[in-house]
């Protein structure tokens, strides 16, 4: 089994890029690193599936057209699910899948942009206290979109074993001796976090670690094993992927936005059966966290579609 990690100057050498890239798509989240001590690395694996997901469409295509359509761009938030269903769909379909994690509200904007052809997103409107609708209402006025439902997610505090700190509530988070470390601005995570802080009157320059920012839940989980914060918000998944303790705070929706184009329509009404396929439900194994009992579920759909 190959083990080997690389440093951000051997993957900028791998790709003939600089390293200053490199640490951009770490940022974004398109690249997951890891830390020892200060210094970041890349596992092989991860390189490997980088590589895949970047590489240019099969020559074996029988025209530029046909390769386009089967190109498909997934931006967003961050989960295993998602990152699931992007691998084995690319397989099974045969399609050029490159995510891009770059955080709920930025890949909706990509999306509104025409910039990727699909959105994963969990967004709560705080006036409202509903799941990325309202957001959705506000964007998309003329385009064709569809929203399917992936899952439901638990979020909450993710702790050490035993919960040594006795963390409970988000009161918790404002004493002197708690370390914090937060999800990037227009993250999901993160909207729900400033949401439920405001409920409770907290004012976040109170929380020790507010500032620090991390791109993905396991980046941010791995300060807890490695003794560098106390406590973060995040996913139940990212808890039992490093054996860490997790408080349940709340139930989050999380959806795919498709938009569709002339370009993209038959490659997304593809990706659409096959995520509601059997096929699709039984390769889910590890759902800690989760619950699927909507899955595929339609949301919202501009009247013109049928898919």
């Amino acid at each position: 089994m190959e083990l080997k990690a690389y440093t951000p100057d051997e993957v900028a050498q791998i790709f003939q890029i600089s390293k200053h890239t490199v640490y951009e798509l770490i940022k974004r989240g398109e690249l997951q690193a890891f830390k020892i001590g200060n210094k970041m690395r890349i596992e092989h694996a991860e390189l490997e599936r980088f590589k895949e997901n970047t590489k240019a469409p099969s020559r074996k295509e029988s025209s530029p057209e046909s390769n386009q359509a089967h190109f498909i761009r997934l931006s967003g938030s961050h989960d295993f699910l998602v990152e699931h269903f992007a691998k084995q769909a690319a397989h099974d379909l045969s399609m050029q899948i490159q995510p891009s994690y770059i955080g709920s509200l930025e890949g909706l904007m990509m999306l509104y942009r025409g910039q990727c052809d699909i959105a994963a997103i969990h967004l709560l409107d705080p006036a409202s206290q509903e799941y990325n609708l309202p957001f959705i209402h506000q964007l998309f006025v003329y385009e064709s979109i569809l929203v399917l439902r992936l899952a439901a997610r638990e979020q909450g505090f993710i702790v050490a074993k035993g919960n040594p700190k006795g963390i409970h509530d988000f009161y918790d988070l404002t004493r002197k001796e708690i370390q914090f470390v937060n999800r990037q601005k227009g993250a999901g995570t993160r909207f729900l976090l400033d949401s439920k802080l405001s409920s409770c009157g907290i004012n976040p320059s109170g929380i020790k670690g507010y500032s620090t920012e991390e791109w993905n839940h396991l980046s941010a989980a791995s300060y807890i094993t490695r003794g560098m914060a106390d406590v973060t918000f995040g996913i139940q998944s990212a808890a039992s992927h490093l054996g860490l303790d997790f408080i349940p705070v709340a139930k989050e929706n999380f959806d795919l936005v498709f938009r569709f184009t002339e370009d993209n329509k038959q490659s997304l009404t593809d990706l659409i059966h096959y995520l509601k396929s059997s096929s699709f439900k039984n390769s889910l194994t590890d759902l800690a966290g989760y619950s699927i009992e909507d899955l595929g579920k339609i949301i919202y759909q501009t009247e013109e579609l049928t898919c």
